[in-house]
């Protein structure tokens, strides 16, 4: 986690931004929560244990930062909660997700299913893609087997 959060720091310095201790909390949590895809407010209540003194607005604020910065992706599953993503290490495009319409689950696809589409709306529409965001909403295998099991 220290080196990721170093990683972090150094995104913040290109850019003429501090590693604050606020930002630091926040970025702490993020990492301690990677594959729970928090909200604004899970993000300020689990800074609220540690950290008293931070308050909602600052991590409004410092997650915008972040998003704008591409340290980390803002994402909505279609309930109008924005929801935090951090940006996989190293990885050159955003990952795929799978929502679950039955339990809320959120699991995420680590590969890169859209190459050939983009390819091809590049090539049709004259349009430059940087990164796309994909979201799946069915019945995850968890609430199948136990519809089952029934």
């Amino acid at each position: 986690m220290e080196q990721r959060m170093d990683n972090i720091k150094k995104q913040l310095h290109a850019h003429s931004y501090k590693l604050t201790p606020q930002r630091e909390a926040t970025v702490r949590v993020l990492l301690e929560n990677e594959e729970d895809h928090l909200s604004a407010e899970d993000v300020y209540l689990l800074l609220k244990e540690r950290s008293p003194e931070i308050g909602l607005a600052t991590v409004y604020r410092t997650l915008e930062l972040l998003s704008d910065l591409k340290i980390i992706h803002k994402i909505n599953f279609g309930d109008g909660v924005a929801r935090y993503d951090l940006n996989a290490e190293g990885a050159e495009r955003f990952h795929h997700h799978m929502v679950c319409i039955q339990c809320g689950s959120v699991d995420e696809i680590m590969e890169d299913l859209l190459g050939e589409v983009e390819k091809k709306v590049e090539r049709n529409f004259q349009f430059k893609i940087y990164d796309h965001q994909l979201t799946f909403h069915g019945v995850c295998h968890r609430c199948t087997e136990n519809t089952d099991k029934k």
